[in-house]
């Protein structure tokens, strides 16, 4: 019986989504009436589904938010105010797959439900009343979204693909919308040959980005060309990935200029050190994508975006380190100006005494873009470049961002030779998207040819246990050295339950 609770949750989430479809977000079309109790009939049916895009967009993915070197708890902030770091942050950003195990996370049934609800669409599309073209088009549109879920899952649950590490425990692969279905999990390159797959069904989806409207919840051309340039830069295919993503390149209408397009919004007031000699006001600025966490007019609007995902930090801060802080021009780089909010701290209560530290903000304090976007692809691009010997092209790819994102006249990235092109096309990388892709290209890099974009992981903390940390103790190192077993996170201990065991834990 406890075997149905797996995907009767699935079945539930599905009833829920048809049951709140009548008060669709004023952005969308409006919605057919569709209730508890009524099958999917039409086209207009599955396209409620598709619309609700709520239940698409968001990622909680914890190894994504602090399990890299984009993210640092320095010993002075954790000090000051050791209250703000949950514990589950701090096992996360330690790699510690003990209490990780055991821990509230919600990725992995999050994603599955997104592909039940694929799979939903994929059981009904041959009745439903639709044209074939319909037919054609909300079925790859459905392979997309169970390609793009599995694919999130993968980089995070399983080890990094190589031809060496295909025989590793890969995913279960659901095709139906039931709870019949095996829950055993496929190896590592039945798992990628799935995601493939779907991938190269759904890139016969032909719509276009229209950037008048705000349905970029939706997939595209764009979008499903930007997955397949995702997928083969994993798999280190690095001339099919370059082919995607110039496709998805040239079916979007282009990069955002921050000299004229970025801007910052609202401000924050802080007094610091009341009552004090220091005692001193001041004001700390936010992007204007920043101002509305409710309203999600901005995230649907960025312009950038061609496939709206999100990664969503429950903490409302995206700590820096030191290492990502120095990779910015800060007199010259707008993301620098805009992005990183310094004194974002006194945000988080560290006023009195006062205690300055920036944070990442993009949408509001709690979300970055995770979605596919045309600046990613142009650092796709000029990777594959660099890893291919076109290190020219790869030099004048990165630039075309980097000139969008500087101020006019600052000089333009420079290298020679292979190793030094990629690592400046690796630097810009971080630049452009800190912490949603890091986690994921650290265990790439850790499998492919190249050594000289190796990572090992450190971290200095205080010792601790399952429920506190030891402050008063000397601090430690924590590693995650090249190909640990730990690049795998673990499955959530209620999830392997919840199967009856049927889903084997990753081997630690």
């Amino acid at each position: 019986m406890e075997k149905s609770i797996y995907y009767i949750r699935h079945v539930v989430a599905i009833i829920l989504f048809q049951f709140l479809l009548v008060s669709c977000n004023d952005f969308l079309d409006e919605a057919p009436s569709v209730t508890r109790n009524a099958a999917i009939q039409t086209a207009a049916d599955i396209e409620a589904l598709l619309n609700n895009y709520s239940s698409f967009n968001e990622e909680s993915n914890l190894a994504a938010i602090y399990g890299h070197d984009d993210f640092a708890l320095p010993i002075n902030l954790y000090d000051r105010s050791p209250r703000i770091f949950t514990m589950s942050l701090i096992q996360n950003m330690t790699w510690d797959i003990d209490n990780i195990v055991l821990q509230n996370n919600n990725f992995w049934n999050s994603e599955y439900t997104k592909i039940f609800t694929a799979n939903v669409i994929l059981e009904s599309i041959d009745e439903v009343d639709a044209t074939d073209a319909e037919r054609t088009q909300l079925s790859s549109e459905a392979h997309f979204i169970r390609a793009y879920s599995y694919f999130q899952l993968v980089n995070t649950f399983c080890m990094p693909y190589n031809l060496a590490n295909a025989g590793e425990l890969g995913l279960p692969l659901k095709t139906l919308p039931n709870y019949e279905q095996s829950l055993d999990r496929n190896n590592l390159g039945q798992t990628y040959d799935f995601i493939e797959d779907d991938i190269q069904i759904a890139l016969d989806l032909d719509v276009d980005i229209d950037p008048s409207d705000q349905k970029i919840y939706r997939a595209n051309t764009a979008a499903v060309n930007a997955l397949a340039a995702r997928f083969y830069l994993a798999k280190q295919d690095y001339e099919q990935a370059l082919q995607y993503a110039e496709i998805a390149i040239a079916n979007h209408p282009g990069l955002l200029d921050y000299n004229t397009d970025m801007r910052y919004g609202m401000s924050e007031s802080y007094v610091l050190d009341s009552g004090t000699s220091s005692e001193q006001t001041v004001e700390v600025e936010y992007p204007y994508t920043h101002d509305n966490q409710t309203d999600p007019s901005d995230r649907l609007n960025w312009k950038e975006y061609m496939y709206f995902r999100t990664l969503y930090n429950g903490s409302w801060w995206f700590v820096p380190s030191q290492e990502l802080l120095d990779l910015y021009d800060h007199e010259n780089d707008l993301r620098y100006r805009y992005h990183m909010v310094e004194g974002y701290s006194y945000n988080r209560g560290m006023t009195n005494p006062s205690l300055a530290y920036p944070g990442y903000v993009f949408f509001y304090k709690s979300h970055l873009p995770n979605g596919p976007t045309i600046a990613e692809m142009y650092l796709l691009k000029a990777e594959c470049q660099a890893r291919t010997g076109d290190l020219s092209g790869a030099l004048e790819t990165i630039n075309i961002l980097y000139m969008h994102r500087t101020l006019p006249g600052t000089p333009l990235l420079s290298a020679s030779g292979a190793e030094d092109v990629l690592s400046v096309v690796l630097e810009e990388r971080r630049r452009e998207m800190p912490f949603t892709q890091r986690f994921f290209d650290i265990k790439r890099f850790s499998v492919n040819e190249t050594t000289s974009d190796d990572v090992v992981l450190e971290r200095t903390f205080y010792p601790y246990t399952a429920t506190g940390v030891s402050t008063g103790e000397p601090l430690m190192i924590y590693e995650l050295p090249l190909g640990s077993r730990r690049y795998a996170v673990p499955i959530p201990a209620e999830e392997i339950q919840s199967s009856q065991g049927q889903i084997e834990q990753n081997p630690y």
